[in-house]
């Protein structure tokens, strides 16, 4: 494993591992995490908490990026304990789509063809093909870039070989060709992981989905059935993965290339032939097209030609509204499935083409400022991707640039193709987007700084496209059209919808990356059948818009997220054919695939306690004795939406209101915390479809989601085939469950990428066990002693800053900012202390004080090291698990004594400075006699400053304006100070002045900006 390597010694290591288990056989012997609704009780915020993580699919161990977000929920509910509240921590498993199924298939398959144990022949490494579009894609990001068997495969080729790289012998791996082994052995695991770093779960809870687990699979089943009923789901054309020579859809698990792509959506654009001549006339009398497809309609305005390869084989294909359509033989296959042609899979050929028969053809092409363009010849167009016929813009493509000033400057160019003069002389870029720093030709600016020189300067125009396209896409404008002045953005939508209204235009699909069935199929996209969920429907986004107005997001940037989410999303497939999950109710022969039948499952937790029986799939008899079958959608239908009581159940009354009050008081969710990938999919859908569960009831909508960025390991992106990778289990072993989760916690709490740095780690074991034994020295310290009737300076100083230090890390606490709470609660309270030490000298500490530090120390630590905390508990002689303590109450914060200190240390820091500068013996010179020793001083006399110098005043009074006006940029600080007149002459030495007060304002807020201080500095000295 790159960059985590081992460590010399490991003894403090296990010290902490064995505090830890101590901890957790205490905890689980007092079941201090098992939650259970009160009899009474509202459920509201200050009353409970119920926090939760996205279930893990269960087809490996966690890794530490899994570990780092489900952080998150823990230190949560550790905060909120000590703030008295009743917190439930579930914790559930996810077995349901394909990938588990296509993992135990491919064993299945691989022993059959391979023996057993397999002998794989020896061949090089599958390379993943890299996207061969001619344009940077703007990803929909709701969609990965593998799918989740691809992306926890690691660097393996044969799925055998990926059990191997998990540390699994053959006799193991051989009992995965079963998928019901999946089930039975990963998530006994994981909890044992997760138990091990000793997390706040309710594991009564616990459960695997699908139907593998009946009490589950009935859930999601009346979930299904009440989403129908309220007409959500519907039935109709989807487009999907086909092989057309299996006839079917064709799924991960069929495939022997292309894992994970999905349908690449293009807009179609129609150019009419004008006149056609030679193999293209008389082909039909609704009119010939040549048909390209782009990824920018938006950019529609700008065309001057439309290019085509001059020896690429090309058809014209018949469609069944009467047009032919000129493009290559791939693209009409593709075609023919979509729906264009008369019949299904056969692309109607009417002619065969090479790219030379169509060269020079005038086209008439929508919303093109010219009124006639032509066909021109573009020697890089592949075959493989799009129509092969590509729509030229040159003002913001450096390609169709390129490849258009290739043509203007080489007559023999020209020549050897047949083109005329007129063709492209005339044609120049047309302006229609302007971008920052690239002006309204953003292609002839960027090529033009980059130097390239022609069409083949291939590596350099693919730099071009990328900072074109994406700065375009995020920053540009139009200036051209109806939508002038909106956002490329917003513009694109509408534009493209104008096009396709007006029938200049199609929707056309093909898959993202070339796709071969095990068939040995080059695979297409189809229309075909899907159960889907209407996300797009108008009523039901406004009324999840309404949900997300009431959301706690944590976060500007995840809001704006959500609400990008909201205004692109439209249908989502809910239904496979293929893979684990439980059966559509109403039509059996379709699964509930994975990112459906996972929107309102935390309902589900509030009652799975009562129905699990203490296993995940429901296998041995419940607490309420109650059966899966008696689990009717008018049960369901009482517990979770109110409804009157069934009137004919085998369940006991008292069993269905003791379910009914669990729901009552845990729901709704209060916080959720994930990835911020899945703001785009998982966590809106749970969104849309807790207010389709719960229109009218917004007390049962999810309160806050919190998302965090990904996790680096060392400033790298964690990776198996790198080494640079740490499942939970081995940073277990590797740091201890307390140091894992300090670095955790230090990694970063805001939605960019945080940083697991074993560094922090190692240095975070060293600190807790120093803790640990600083702790067990003051408990043996008979000296020191009690002076809270007659304290000293430096003990009123520090239990200022330890009241200071527990307001400010329960302020952090409870916006969810962990790093920020270490830091205060942990790293600065210590510094304090160590302060408090050194200045106390041989006086010695107070130990009233001392003992307080202790306490609070062990409490506010607690909630992200809870081991140590409880060891240190018990060193402290206490009988009750520190769990189970309430957050201190800080008394009041003297600030002012607070500042008389730091002026203090800062004083003694700058005389000892001085006298060390004062005594340092002066330099030689050249042939001189040495330097003499300077005598020590006897005293020195200080100067106090009644107050700061008239332009300094000058400088903090126009500085205190401005951070009131929230203006605290340098920038802006230095234009308003220029238009002081009393500066002028002191400008060299204002600014310095303005950089070291802005730090001092950090530090200690804007009172740093006070002209004078509140306390008579000779009597601190």
């Amino acid at each position: 494993m790159s960059g985590v390597g081992d460590r010399k010694g490991t003894f403090k290591v296990e010290f902490l591992k064995e505090l830890e288990r101590k901890a957790q056989e205490k905890w689980d012997a007092m079941k201090v995490y098992e939650m259970d609704a009160p009899e009474t009780g509202e459920g509201t915020p200050d009353e409970k908490l119920m926090v939760t993580f996205p279930y893990p699919y269960m087809n490996g161990r966690l890794h530490l990026g899994h570990t780092f977000t489900i952080c998150k929920c823990e230190f949560a509910v550790g905060f909120q304990r000590l703030k008295g509240k009743k917190c439930l921590f579930p914790f559930g498993f996810h077995v349901t789509g394909m990938p588990i199924k296509a993992c135990a298939d491919k064993i299945k398959r691989e022993i059959e063809t391979f023996g057993y144990p397999p002998q794989f022949p020896q061949e090089t490494e599958v390379v993943e093909e890299k996207d061969k579009s001619d344009e940077p894609i703007i990803k929909d990001k709701s969609k990965g870039k593998k799918s989740k068997a691809v992306a926890k495969a690691g660097a393996g080729k044969y799925q055998w070989q990926i059990m191997k790289s998990l540390g699994l012998e053959d006799e193991e791996i051989k009992k995965f060709a079963d998928v019901n082994y999946w089930l039975q052995y990963f998530p006994p695991k994981t909890e044992m992981d997760l138990r091990a770093m000793g997390l706040r779960v309710d594991w009564r809870r616990s459960f695997i989905t699908t139907d593998a687990n009946p009490f589950y699979d009935a859930f999601v089943k009346w979930q299904f059935v009440k989403l129908k009923e309220r007409n959500k789901i519907k039935f109709g054309k989807r487009y999907t993965i086909y092989s057309a020579k299996d006839g079917q859809p064709c799924m991960d698990h069929d495939r022997s290339s292309g894992e994970g792509v999905g349908p690449q959506e293009y807009t179609l654009i129609k150019m009419k032939v004008l006149n056609p001549t030679g193999k293209l006339a008389n082909l039909g009398s609704k009119g010939v097209y040549m048909v390209a497809a782009t990824l920018r309609p938006e950019t529609m305005y700008g065309q001057t030609n439309c290019w085509v390869r001059p020896d690429m084989a090309y058809v014209a294909c018949k469609l069944k509204n009467g047009e032919v359509w000129v493009c290559t033989k791939r693209a009409a296959r593709n075609l023919s499935y979509q729906g264009f042609m008369e019949t299904e899979g056969d692309p109607s050929v009417v002619a065969d083409l090479v790219g030379q028969d169509i060269l020079g053809v005038a086209l008439s092409a929508p919303l093109a400022h010219h009124k006639t363009i032509y066909t021109l010849p573009m020697l890089t167009i592949k075959e493989d991707k799009g129509t092969g016929v590509v729509t030229s813009v040159p003002s913001d493509s450096p390609d169709d640039w390129a490849a258009l000033r290739d043509l203007k400057n080489k007559q023999p160019f020209r020549e050897k193709y047949g083109i005329r003069d007129e063709m492209v002389l005339p044609f120049d870029p047309v302006p229609i987007i302007t971008i920052p720093d690239f002006g309204d030709l953003a292609a002839v600016t960027v090529v033009d700084k980059l130097k390239i020189q022609s069409q083949n300067d291939r590596d350099k125009l693919a730099e071009a496209k990328e900072m074109v396209y994406l700065k375009g896409f995020y920053e540009g404008k139009m200036i051209i059209g109806e939508h002038s002045g909106k956002t490329v953005q917003d513009a694109k939508p509408l534009i493209k919808d104008t096009l396709v209204k007006a029938n200049d235009a199609v929707v056309y699909m093909e898959p993202e990356k070339t796709v071969i069935s095990r068939s040995g199929d080059e695979c297409v996209v189809a229309l075909c059948d899907q159960w889907y969920l209407d996300y797009g429907d108008k009523q039901w986004k406004e009324g999840t818009k309404k949900l997300l107005d009431q959301l706690n997001t944590f976060s500007d940037e995840v809001r704006k997220n959500f609400e990008s989410t909201l205004g692109w999303l439209q249908e989502h497939a809910c239904s496979r054919t293929y893979g684990l999950g439980s059966k559509l109710p109403w039509d059996e022969s379709w699964l509930i695939e994975g990112l459906s039948d996972s929107t309102i499952y935390m309902a589900y937790y509030t009652v799975a306690h009562l129905l699990q029986g203490g296993t995940y799939d429901s296998s041995k008899p419940n607490e309420l004795n109650i059966k899966a079958s008696d689990m009717t959608v008018e049960v369901w239908d009482y517990i979770f939406l109110g409804a009157d009581l069934p009137k004919s159940t085998p369940i006991p009354k008292e069993s269905l209101e003791r379910m009914r009050r669990e729901f009552l008081y845990w729901y709704p969710c209060d916080i959720r915390v994930s990835g911020k990938d899945l703001v785009p999919n998982h966590l809106t859908y749970a969104l849309y479809n807790h207010q389709a569960m719960w229109p009218d009831q917004p007390g049962n909508w999810i309160r806050g989601i919190r998302a965090n960025g990904h996790l680096l390991l060392n400033s790298e992106k964690m990776s198996k085939s790198t080494g640079n990778f740490l499942t939970l289990s081995e940073a277990i072993e590797k740091f201890s469950a307390d140091g894992m989760r300090l670095a955790l916690a230090d990694a970063g709490d805001t939605v960019e990428d945080a940083n697991f740095l074993t560094t922090n780690a190692d240095a975070g074991i060293l600190r807790l066990y120093t803790l640990v034994e600083w702790v067990k020295e003051i408990l043996e310290d008979k000296t020191l002693k009690s002076r809270a009737k007659n304290p000293t300076f430096h003990d009123t100083v520090f239990m200022n800053e330890m009241n200071l230090k527990l307001a400010e890390a329960h302020d952090a606490y409870d916006k969810l900012l962990f790093k920020e709470a270490l830091k205060t609660g942990f790293f600065e309270l210590q510094t304090a202390r160590d302060k408090y030490r050194e200045l106390c000298g041989e006086d010695g500490m107070c130990r009233d004080l001392v003992m307080q530090y202790i306490e609070w120390q062990a409490i506010i630590l607690s909630v992200i090291c809870p081991h140590v905390c409880e060891h240190i508990w018990e060193l402290l002689g206490r009988q009750e698990s520190i769990l189970n303590t309430a957050w201190p109450q800080p008394g009041p914060v003297n600030t002012t004594v607070i500042q008389q200190s730091e002026y203090l240390m800062d004083a003694v820091r700058d005389f000892r400075l001085r006298l060390k500068n004062h005594m340092m013996p002066g330099k030689a010179k050249k042939g001189g006699a040495p330097p003499q020793n300077v005598e020590a001083p006897t005293h020195c006399t200080v100067y106090v400053a009644k107050s700061y110098p008239a332009w300094q005043c000058t400088v903090l009074d126009t500085m205190r304006d401005m951070h009131n006006k929230g203006v605290t940029d340098k920038k802006a600080l230095s234009v308003e100070m220029g238009k002081k007149a009393e500066l002028k002459k002191y400008m060299k030495r204002v600014m310095p002045f303005v950089a070291f007060m802005q730090d001092k304002v950090e530090s200690a807020g804007v009172s740093a900006l006070d002209t004078s201080l509140p306390w008579d500095e000779m009597e601190v000295l």
